[in-house]
């Protein structure tokens, strides 16, 4: 059967959140797209889609929701056909879909570590005790407590320009962004220096874009085949199945990265307490198709090790 492309008069419509990171990925998918089967950007729509998590930005994330504040709309606009797919960064993403629809494409990872930004230091050994650190991210504040307790974390949210503005206001003196955004938004110099692994370990998906489809549309799976990268979703299928494992949330500070070496997945996986009083980590290594059951065997382990109460969510 003859693939139905898509033509500048009836175009492919990709669906987006509205800000500048989410923009620069669409359009990554756009080209992607059009250079897989020689067709004009044209032929492809980008419409904007406004979600809970962009309209609410006075409250902390896990008092509003959870990671389905980013997606909620445009998913609901791809079921009712206002969209046919939609790009997400993956670390925002529910390990579980609605019904009807189907996250198997994934574009090649970018860069997974953390950024520290900052006008002042480089890096959180400079900060002097009780000085401000603004993240959003549960993750990112209970690492920081974990290894700084002396620091105060404030709530800290915004794009990347609204978080300039903040560090210049004198609200916090760092933040953290992902490296992957800044480099897709060709902002790299932002960071003071980008974390390493072994310091901050990332958050699950960190620094991948996932697009999403209805299950029954055949030509859009078709058309996603063609721009699929194969070693990100292995990765992902390994960092997805241990956080699924551990029932994970914006109110469930995890992290998780997977890395592939020939044949074999290195995993490794972190849980804290909200407040930073704890952290358990574990890793392991498996064959590659062996990820995702390595994901779950890790969640197994370290929420045998952490017990009754480790998370807010759990007690």
């Amino acid at each position: 059967m003859t693939l139905d492309l898509p033509t500048p008069t009836k175009p492919l419509k990709i669906g987006t959140r509205g800000s500048p990171l989410a923009l620069a990925q669409a359009h990554e998918t756009r080209s992607r797209l059009a250079v897989a089967f020689d067709l004009p950007e044209e032929a492809f729509e980008i419409i904007v889609i406004k979600t809970t998590g962009d309209r609410v930005i006075d409250r902390p994330l896990k008092e509003i929701g959870g990671k389905g504040l980013f997606t909620r709309e445009i998913e609901q606009a791809m079921l009712i056909g206002e969209i046919d797919i939609a790009v997400h960064s993956m670390k925002d993403m529910p390990v579980l879909q609605p019904e009807g629809l189907l996250l198997d494409t994934y574009l090649p990872r970018e860069d997974v570590r953390d950024a520290l930004v900052s006008p002042s230091v480089k890096n959180l050994a400079d900060l002097p005790a009780g000085a401000k650190v603004g993240t959003s991210s549960l993750r990112r504040k209970a690492q920081v407590l974990v290894a700084y307790p002396q620091l105060e974390v404030v709530e800290f949210r915004g794009n990347v320009q609204t978080r300039l503005k903040k560090l210049e206001d004198g609200v916090a003196a760092c933040t953290f962004l992902a490296m992957a955004g800044l480099n897709r938004l060709g902002r790299p110099e932002v960071a003071q220096c980008a974390i390493e692994p072994e310091i901050m370990l990332p958050a699950v998906a960190q620094g991948a874009i996932g697009i999403e489809r209805r299950a029954d549309d055949t030509a859009a799976a078709e058309m996603l085949a063609a721009v699929h990268h194969t070693e990100t979703g292995e990765r992902l299928a390994a960092e997805r199945a241990f956080l699924a494992a551990l029932d994970g949330s914006c109110e469930t500070p995890i992290a998780g990265l997977a890395e592939l070496s020939g044949g074999n997945l290195r995993l490794r996986g972190e849980i804290l307490r909200p407040d930073g009083s704890e952290s358990l980590t574990d890793e392991g290594t498996a064959l590659i198709e062996d990820g995702a059951k390595l994901g779950h065997e890790m969640a197994a382990r370290l929420l045998a090790r952490a017990g009754d109460g480790f998370f807010d969510w759990r007690a």
